[in-house]
């Protein structure tokens, strides 16, 4: 790989929670370093969805969205049944799901999963939500799922999404970013970059010339 997945884990500190790793430099969210913050607080306010979608096994539907918010306290259940619903609604599977929360999470088809776990991380608030190639192992009809719902998502929530697939970038961001072993060669507009690369290297990899 070319450090695109380990790049975002430092967006919200997952990468503590290896041994060994470290970050030099800062990461700022609104001004403020977040590795001057507590880090259980960052991860509220940077929520992540995974490349494997991987709902909670022994968790209902409902339990898996609302698990994060217990965790944190709540334990009003008018208040979980709002942030239940709002939060699978935001994530496009309530009409799939809504007589089916008391039944385990893992039964759910493969995209439903990978969007049970958006709702589950959209469920308690962030402000940026870290996605890492959430459609890899997805086929293509649930792909395009969840790419109409980074299209609504990106509305209300900053969106960081990680792929290997430029069709995808191209579709779905407003800015792209371009790694190579290890090294953020070019950012910028997506119709930009895409078009009027700046860097001789992000025009060879666009074009084909190496990948």
């Amino acid at each position: 790989g070319c450090g695109k997945s380990t790049l975002i884990r430092c967006l919200n500190r997952l990468h503590e929670t290896l041994p060994k790793a470290r970050v030099e430099g800062n990461v700022l969210l609104d001004g403020e370093d977040i590795y001057e913050q507590d880090p259980v607080a960052v991860r509220r306010r940077v929520g992540m969805v995974f490349q494997k979608a991987n709902p909670f096994p022994t968790m209902s539907v409902y339990d898996n969205v609302a698990a994060g918010l217990r965790l944190n306290g709540t334990r009003d259940h008018k208040v979980l049944d709002r942030a239940v619903k709002g939060s699978l609604e935001k994530a496009a599977l309530w009409d799939e799901v809504k007589d089916s929360l008391g039944k385990p999470g893992v039964g759910l088809s493969g995209g439903q999963q990978q969007r049970l776990c958006i709702a589950r991380a959209l469920a308690v608030e962030p402000e940026v939500l870290l996605m890492d190639e959430p459609c890899s192992a997805l086929d293509p009809i649930a792909t395009a799922k969840i790419e109409d719902l980074i299209f609504d998502l990106k509305k209300e929530y900053t969106v960081v999404i990680v792929t290997h697939n430029m069709q995808q970038a191209a579709r779905v961001a407003d800015s792209t970013a371009f790694l190579y072993l290890g090294k953020l060669i070019e950012v910028g507009n997506t119709r930009e970059l895409f078009e009027h690369p700046h860097e001789e290297l992000t025009e060879k990899y666009i074009t084909g010339r190496f990948g």
